[in-house]
């Protein structure tokens, strides 16, 4: 039988696998919209390496070159440290009730400057015209033109890959696990960029030193098709 203290040692372990795994190689797959730092819909080696950078410093958390769990405990902690405003080492009603305003603040702001872009004439009001020219603009950056019937299909579709984080998490837990070359639970930097270099060229398919749109998409086709097959 495993002792109490072997049993969080391992809960931490798996915990952290499925931090790296899910949040590492969420930098490797096709969305890859941090990495398309001009919007181009293309992503070049130069701004995939820069990504790669941004990634690894975010989960390097202790900044000692390995991503373990060390790094897991040093985020919960700054997370724990952010809410426990003066630094009594206990979260009050009060801290919490702060933090949960501040969220909603945020959310506030999103939404206000989400009106604010929709109401192009500063009306106070966003019209049919003004809705139907919104639609057109997000319409031509997905490259295509679609119906209210596609949009709500999209939102459909959201809610479906929100519910497939599960399944996300598990894969790049398997994809850790094959970056973690030495077996020792630990993520160097080597290792990490030997991960994200491979997944960089098995998605540029043409040998062309970035990855396009039709490249992005066919990865993530593949995918699906492997996770069906599964």
């Amino acid at each position: 039988m495993k002792t109490p203290t072997k049993k969080i040692t391992l809960a931490l372990s798996a915990a952290a696998l499925a931090l790296v795994g899910g949040t590492a190689i969420a930098a490797q797959q096709n969305d890859r919209r941090g990495a398309d730092a001009n919007g181009d819909k293309i992503i070049t080696l130069a701004e995939h390496n820069a990504h790669a950078d941004t990634m690894f410093a975010r989960l390097d958390a202790d900044g000692n070159g390995v991503i373990n769990t060390e790094d897991r405990a040093a985020r919960k902690e700054a997370r724990f440290a952010r809410l426990d405003a003066d630094g009594n080492g206990e979260v009050t009603k009060a801290e919490m009730d702060a933090a949960a305003s501040e969220r909603r603040a945020k959310r506030a702001d999103r939404a206000d400057a989400r009106f604010a872009r929709l109401d192009t004439d500063n009306s106070g009001g966003i019209s049919a015209a003004e809705m139907d020219a919104a639609r057109e603009m997000r319409s031509e950056r997905r490259g295509k033109r679609g119906d209210r019937m596609e949009a709500r299909g999209k939102r459909g579709g959201d809610k479906m890959a929100r519910g497939n984080r599960g399944k996300r998490g598990k894969q790049g837990m398997a994809m850790l696990r094959q970056a973690d070359t030495n077996g020792d639970k630990a993520i160097s930097r080597a290792e990490f960029d030997a991960a994200m270099t491979a997944r960089f060229q098995k998605m540029d398919t043409d040998n062309s030193g970035s990855i396009s749109q039709e490249e992005r998409q066919a990865a993530r086709a593949e995918r699906k098709a492997a996770r069906q097959a599964r």
